[in-house]
């Protein structure tokens, strides 16, 4: 079970209300993105449900129980992958394991390390270092060393919008690939800018505002069955209809603060 329980979270930067009174449930399994213009509070969001940052009002429960600071039921992505330099792309993701699941026995940690490695196609480049291999490769080890360490949660800040088109395009198929087959991870959130990002890996799309009105405008149910093909996704009428909504709520939010 991997569930998620928001309630009346909010959260003040500098007198400047981040997030205002989201109220959210997510449940077991579920894909869900975040959209919104920059500063609506969607990473903020995140490494609130992270642990990385405590709201200053309002309660956040995985599985009914709250979340008080990070722990290895969630992982993280970020767009820049934060490999440590000095590591093999291997000793990178065996780092993270160890440090993770300290229950863990060796024999154990290796197993996962090369399962994840090989299942995004780094096993054979895992003795390089991130500054032997491109930009590509790395983030494809920072999302192997988030599933390697069995987490029922993850959690992913914009974690392809570095990438070229093409790059970014094999990272979600091999992101979906390790969620649906390979992984115990259950349920994924999702800040992205990418409105065919959102739609073509989701099953629920919120769309967050700038202030000063409530945090969620919209939510928005992707009812188009799994699994998605790129090429056929975009004919749909749904697919369409979804992307036209998104357009114009965003574009309220930006004509609203302009």
């Amino acid at each position: 079970m991997s569930s998620i329980t928001i309630t009346g979270v909010r959260k003040t930067f500098a007198a400047q209300s981040v997030l205002r009174g989201i109220d959210l449930e997510i449940g077991d399994g579920e894909f869900v993105s975040f959209i919104g213009h920059s500063g609506c509070g969607k990473s903020t969001l995140l490494n609130v449900v992270g642990g990385l940052l405590a709201a200053d009002e309002g309660t956040v429960l995985l599985d009914g129980v709250p979340v008080t600071g990070p722990g290895p039921d969630r992982a993280m992505v970020f767009q820049n992958y934060s490999l440590l330099p000095r590591l093999s792309l291997r000793a990178n993701v065996r780092e993270a394991v160890r440090s993770a699941r300290r229950d863990w026995d060796r024999a154990t940690v290796d197993e996962h390390v090369e399962r994840y490695l090989t299942a995004v196609g780094l096993w054979p480049h895992r003795d390089k270092r991130p500054h032997q291999v491109s930009g590509g490769m790395a983030q494809r080890c920072a999302v192997a060393r988030a599933f390697a360490v069995g987490p029922k949660t993850m959690l992913l800040d914009e974690p392809f919008g570095a990438l070229d088109a093409l790059t970014r395009a094999r990272l979600q198929e091999q992101l979906v690939h390790l969620w649906e087959s390979e992984s115990e991870t259950e349920t994924i959130l999702m800040v992205t800018h990418g409105l065919d990002e959102a739609i073509l890996l989701s099953d629920r799309i919120v769309v967050m505002a700038n202030p000063p009105g409530p945090s969620i405008r919209e939510i928005i149910d992707v009812p188009i069955a799994r699994p998605r093909d790129r090429a056929s996704i975009v004919k749909d009428p749904v697919y369409a209809e979804i992307q036209a909504r998104l357009e114009a709520l965003l574009a309220h939010d930006r004509v609203s603060v302009s």
